[in-house]
């Protein structure tokens, strides 16, 4: 063995250079160069014990090995047979494995050196090299993950501060997807929920390409993968589009994949999948355990952010409950006791002369205006009462849905009046056939010119013509005659239009 103290200074060199750079796959590069430049190889590879655990296959340098010109083939023999090809000789190999904290990390193999075989010099300074970069591969590994969990971490609280921000339920799924498919350096981010038979759909993807094809996806219940989903375990598939658990229609675009479970407090919101392409790098154990974790804490700040929003209505519903308290107390007590002050007025000056009939009319007026605003006020009470966001199960919030409908369409609200207890008194089958009947009013009225004021009465008390107790919607528009289609319907009705407007009118026995 010759004597390596005059290789010194460039074994020195070559372990200095494997520590420069903190990044694994850099670190592993600088390792496979320094030890094919120190033994004079041609070809220098690092195959891994484990390529998964970090998500990288084998280094090799840039050069390939020129194998020696095979020898000059023997003149053929006269015979039938076909002569053999000739075998190529074997390159000699030096092969050194690398340990990383007790472990074998994988062998770093050099081949075709420039002169002559690999010696025992060469040996032993590449198995000091390999010492040199177990540690350095070590220090790689360690900052590789700080900066990973780093990354996780600030995305989670990135996706907590937008959730609690007030945004909408199908706002904040797609904010954890998004977030989690940067993350993950995945090809999509997909959020998954159960559906009413026993199966999981896809209801918010993220992806770089057009994600219409996969929102709507289903996996239909007795899947194999299911039941881990719905049970809230998290699963993890190194290939998608041959995995046999997989059975939905896009499975062929993607390779590994991670499937979480959205759950906080024993409650399933879902599941977090998050698919690479075909033929991408697995997932590590390092991106398994962040990305679960990550989804734990998603699932957390979605069940926050869904009591925040609950708390804020809430105080909606009480802020408006108070609103519409007042209006009864204050309003329409006073507006009431004003009628009462006017009518009784009204009685006292009947029979005089024509300027006090004068007057009597006013008063006369004056009365109905007070008892129509008391309608209204009333009305709007009730609207008040009900929750903005859920579909309306009284009678009157069905019709003032279909008036606010209507208003939206006009550009101004109509005004809307109940006579008699509608809620008591209304069958289902008359309460949706009158429903239709103001529907098809309030859309004619719309296609009216110079609409401005829309009234809508319902009344319980009118009896219809042969005394039965019966139902009258009446609906006047003050719109242009003869541009519109007025309508009636039920056992009995029509439409009238005159100068000053149109009136429908539908009846129905109770």
């Amino acid at each position: 063995m010759h004597d390596p103290v005059p290789r010194l200074p460039s074994l020195l060199e070559a372990v200095l250079s494997v520590g420069t750079d903190l990044e694994l796959r850099a670190t592993l590069q600088h390792i496979v160069d320094a030890a094919a430049e120190l033994t004079e190889a041609r070809y220098a590879a690092l195959d891994m014990t484990d390529p998964g655990r970090d998500g990288l296959t084998g280094i090799r340098t840039a050069e390939r090995p020129e194998p020696p010109a095979p020898p000059e083939p023997p003149a053929p023999p006269e015979s039938t047979e076909s002569p053999k090809p000739p075998e190529l000789p074997e390159l000699p190999e030096l092969v050194v494995p690398i340990h990383v904290d007790d472990e074998v990390f994988g062998d770093l193999r050099l081949a075709g050196k420039r002169e002559g075989p690999f010696t025992d010099e060469d040996e032993q300074l590449v198995r000091v090299l390999a010492t040199q970069a177990g540690i350095a591969i070590g220090n790689a590994r360690l900052y590789e993950t700080a900066r990973q969990r780093e990354r996780w971490i600030e995305g989670a609280a990135a996706v907590t501060t937008a959730l609690l921000s007030g945004e909408s339920a199908a706002d904040a799924l797609m904010t954890v997807a998004e977030r989690a498919r940067r993350l993950a350096e995945a090809s999509a981010g997909v959020i998954l929920q159960p559906t009413e038979d026993g199966g999981m759909e896809i209801v918010t993807a993220s992806t770089l390409d057009d994600p219409g094809d996969i929102v709507g996806v289903v996996i239909e219940p007795g899947s194999p993968v299911l039941e881990q989903l719905l049970g809230g375990e998290p699963v993890f598939i190194d290939d998608t589009a041959t995995d046999p658990r997989m059975t939905t229609r896009v499975r062929h675009r993607f390779g590994p994949s991670m499937m979480l479970p959205l759950q906080a407090g024993g409650r399933l919101l879902g599941t977090l999948a998050l698919p690479r392409r075909r033929g991408g790098r697995p997932y590590t154990a390092v991106e398994r355990l962040l990305a679960t974790q990550f989804a734990s804490q998603a699932a957390l700040a979605l069940v926050h952010a869904e009591a925040q929003h609950s708390r804020e209505r809430l105080a909606v519903y009480e802020d408006r409950d108070r609103i519409a308290r007042d209006l009864h107390d204050l309003v329409v007590q006073r507006l009431f006791a004003t009628g009462m002050m006017l009518e009784s007025t009204q009685r006292r000056s009947a029979g005089t002369g024509d300027t006090d009939k004068d007057v009597h009319a006013m008063l006369g007026r004056a009365v109905d205006e007070l008892q129509s605003t008391v309608q209204e006020v009333r009305t709007a009470i009730f609207a008040l009462q009900q929750p903005p966001a859920d579909a309306p199960t009284t009678f009157r919030g069905k019709v003032l849905r279909e008036a606010a409908g209507a208003g939206a369409v006009l550009g101004f609200q109509p005004s809307t009046r109940f006579t008699g207890a509608v809620e008591n008194r209304l069958a289902e089958p008359v309460a949706g056939r009158l429903l239709t009947a103001l529907r098809r009013a309030l859309t004619a009225a719309s296609r009216r010119a110079g609409v401005s004021r829309v009234e809508i009465t319902v009344d319980v008390t009118a009896p219809l013509p042969d005394g039965r107790p019966g139902v009258r919607l009446t609906v006047f528009d003050d719109g242009e005659a003869g541009n519109g289609h007025a309508e009636g319907g039920g056992s009995e009705g029509g439409g009238s239009e005159g100068g000053a407007g149109t009136t429908v009118t539908w009846q129905s026995p109770l």
